[in-house]
């Protein structure tokens, strides 16, 4: 597999990764996200890696064509000049001379048309690697979006999860403080609180009832003392 297919391969998989249907079926959302950003985080930053590789390649390759075109160029002026040269030996008489130059222009036609090929060999490639790197370049914009997505989900999905849970610690505590339940805790120091109030009032009551019978007494004291008053008053009469 070669490292363009294997880092498309791994953009295509991520970009198409399903979010919400992680979210879903996860037992603990939270903790699967966490580990999901992780390992987004890390494809991005492999991929970024390796298509900074591709795009510094291809780079290269571009360099090395502008060196062949160049040298091209360079080798053409030289056969023109070597021509050109060995012309005017000729038209002087120098036919050595002009051989000599006629040479020269068919090595310097030869580096030309060398490096005319090996730019036009490399030319395709490196327009064909080009439109992988702008395929690259798209995965990774498109692998950053998801990040993002996934960040937001797991911002709003744990703000659920807490705010459920919150609710649910809220549902238990009222629960256990139901009057209505004679098995709630608040039920239970209803009881005690009212078991202690009879206490008081039955001690109240026991007190009053004891201080009744006393001034019943003195009442009954009374009630002689008039007896004998009375009496008193009778015998003094007679």
């Amino acid at each position: 597999m070669t490292q363009k297919q294997t880092i498309l391969g791994r953009i295509s998989q991520l970009t198409r990764a399903n979010v919400n249907a992680l979210i879903d079926r996860a037992e603990d959302p939270e903790k699967m996200l966490d580990q999901l950003v992780r390992d987004y985080t890390n494809s991005i930053a492999e991929a970024e890696e390796a298509v900074a590789q591709t795009i510094a390649n291809v780079r290269m390759a571009e360099a090395d064509l502008r060196s062949d075109e160049e040298a091209a160029a360079e080798w053409g002026r030289k056969a023109s000049a070597a021509v050109k040269k060995g012309d005017e030996m000729r038209e002087a008489g120098d036919t050595a001379g002009a051989e000599k130059f006629d040479n020269l222009a068919k090595l310097a036609l030869g580096r030309q048309i060398q490096h005319e090929n090996e730019a036009n060999e490399a030319r395709p490639a490196i327009e064909q690697q080009n439109g992988t790197v702008e395929q690259l370049k798209a995965g990774l914009v498109s692998m950053k979006g998801k990040l993002q997505e996934l960040k937001s989900r797991r911002s709003t999905l744990v703000a659920r999860a807490r705010t459920a849970e919150a609710q649910t610690k809220v549902q238990d505590a009222i629960g256990s403080i139901d009057v209505m339940d004679p098995t709630s805790e608040l039920s239970r120091f209803e009881d005690r609180v009212k078991r202690q109030e009879a206490m008081v009032q039955g001690r109240a009551e026991a007190q009053s009832t004891s201080l009744e019978d006393q001034f019943a007494e003195l009442e009954d004291h009374s009630q002689d003392t008039e007896v004998e008053a009375r009496l008193a008053a009778l015998r003094h009469q007679s």
